[in-house]
């Protein structure tokens, strides 16, 4: 069974720096694809850093070069990095999980994702 569960979400300045981690069980990094996504008030969920099962990475141009996504496959914990915050940052934040490998295209995509967290909320003051 699979299970997801965030943490490190918070309040920051703008500037700010804050690291997310996932702790997965029941999932096995080789065989899995995953990302983080993040959802603003009123506004879809987008997906913004993806690592599949290659070690492939994406992310999306909103936090590139802002934003790391890495794996401890020893500790079966998936982080994200987050530097240089900006206030539209602010949203909760996911991260999901596949079994399948997901390719270029779709690791950013969240209908691509089978299993999800309960979210971490990240607020970033101006």
């Amino acid at each position: 069974q699979v299970q997801l569960v965030e943490s490190g979400g918070g309040s920051v300045q703008s500037g700010g720096s804050l690291r997310l981690s996932c702790a997965a069980s029941g999932v096995t990094f080789s065989r899995y694809s995953m990302g983080w996504f993040r959802q603003a008030t009123g506004k879809e969920r987008e997906g913004i850093a993806a690592i599949n099962n290659s070690g492939n990475t994406k992310y999306a141009d909103s936090v590139k070069g802002r934003f790391t996504i890495s794996q401890d496959n020893a500790k079966n914990m998936l982080y994200l990095q987050m530097n240089s915050l900006k206030p539209e940052d602010t949203a909760m934040y996911y991260c999901a999980a596949d079994p399948q490998y997901r390719s270029w295209w779709a690791q950013l995509l969240p209908q691509m994702y089978t299993y999800w967290g309960q979210g971490t909320q990240v607020t970033v003051s101006s």
